[in-house]
């Protein structure tokens, strides 16, 4: 059985405009989550904790937590950049792959 909730999201879900929006924003977050994660991974095989990342990248302990505790992200391009550049990564664009 479904929630009100699960059943409203299935019916706008049916909308071209709506279903466009969900479908950008999936993305976008998508992307966010992988970029993390993997800042995350090279910061543990670097064996560095999150106070010591924050000190290197001069960046605040608190926001360095966040940025791989919380399940809200929005972090700006300044602190993964600083961040990325603390663990000898470089931010890269790139065109996706086809499906």
């Amino acid at each position: 059985m479904k929630t009100g909730a699960e059943r409203y999201f299935a019916r706008r879900a049916q909308e071209p405009a709506f279903a466009d929006a969900y479908d950008t924003s999936r993305r976008r977050i998508d992307q966010i989550d992988r970029l993390v994660r993997a800042l995350d991974e090279r910061r543990d095989a670097l064996g560095l904790s999150k106070a010591e990342l924050a000190r290197r990248s001069e960046i605040a302990p608190e926001a360095v937590r966040r940025l791989f505790s919380a399940g809200a992200l929005n972090p700006t391009i300044a602190t993964l950049t600083a961040i990325a550049d603390t663990l000898g990564l470089e931010l890269v664009l790139h065109e996706p792959q086809p499906d």
